[in-house]
């Protein structure tokens, strides 16, 4: 793709990489967070670190593009290859600030769902949790990446394999979940925040997405930035041409983000 057109994996990157602040230490998931991490140092927080459940730590792009976080360049210069077992341990500690997510399906309280959905034809398996539930109730906030889809906003989730915020209110408070919880969803038509009460509201609306097309796909009446903050509902900023640059020096072929 030439110019300063992008696709929606894309501005997805440039998105998540703005939920990572300078100093941050992220626990990065595979596909789009990779890249994410990657155009996060390289620009805004060039002293962030990234952490894998592989036991790789990172302070720096890797030096290739990168299928899964076990590959070669992941490990090339990587400030330590440690063990699941110490990340994890990490995690308990309390040193995670910002951890990447994804889901099948999501509910209003950011309650994620891998594990199984209901189809036609029964039920269907999912990969199932891995490391999320571990990220999702430790990390200090959560970032959720996902596409845009409405079978995937749900208001319960089939199976609760990542807890968001519960039932809202202080549900982690009550349930002693000692991270902060999901602070923003992502997706392929627009941004999402969550509100004191836990609850998901839209944010921004990504370049040539409407907003009705957007409400629409919710099955509860979605709160906007308008009820929660007095803001208008903002359009998301598009990745600048540096930015975008980046993207497709990490991912040359375009195997995660076209």
């Amino acid at each position: 793709m030439d110019g300063d057109a992008y696709t929606d994996r894309e501005l997805m990157v440039a998105a998540a990489a703005r939920e990572i602040d300078d100093g941050d230490v992220a626990f990065v998931g595979m596909r789009l967070p990779l890249i994410a991490f990657q155009v996060a140092v390289s620009t805004h927080a060039s002293n962030a670190r990234s952490v894998f459940e592989s036991g790789v730590v990172r302070d720096t792009p890797a030096d290739g593009f990168l299928h899964t976080m076990c590959d070669l360049p992941n490990l090339d210069r990587a400030v330590s290859t440690t063990s699941m077992i110490d990340i994890m341990s990490r995690l308990q500690r309390g040193d995670i600030d910002v951890g990447f997510l994804g889901g099948a399906e999501i509910d209003r309280y950011g309650n994620l769902n891998t594990t199984r959905v209901a189809s036609d034809s029964g039920s269907v398996r999912l990969p199932g949790s891995g490391g999320a539930c571990d990220i999702a109730c430790l990390s200090q906030r959560t970032v959720v990446l996902m596409a845009h889809e409405p079978r995937r906003f749900v208001r319960d989730v089939t199976y609760n394999t990542s807890p968001g915020h519960g039932d809202g209110g202080d549900w982690r408070e009550r349930e002693s979940v000692a991270g902060g919880g999901p602070d923003a969803l992502v997706t392929t038509k627009a941004t999402f925040g969550f509100d004191d009460g836990g609850e998901l509201y839209l944010e921004s609306l990504h370049p040539g997405v409407d907003f009705d097309d957007v409400v629409a796909d919710f099955p509860w009446d979605l709160r906007t930035a308008a009820d929660v903050t007095g803001e208008s509902v903002d359009r998301t900023d598009p990745p600048s041409r540096p930015v975008l640059d980046l993207i497709r020096e990490f991912d040359p072929d375009g195997f995660w983000t076209r």
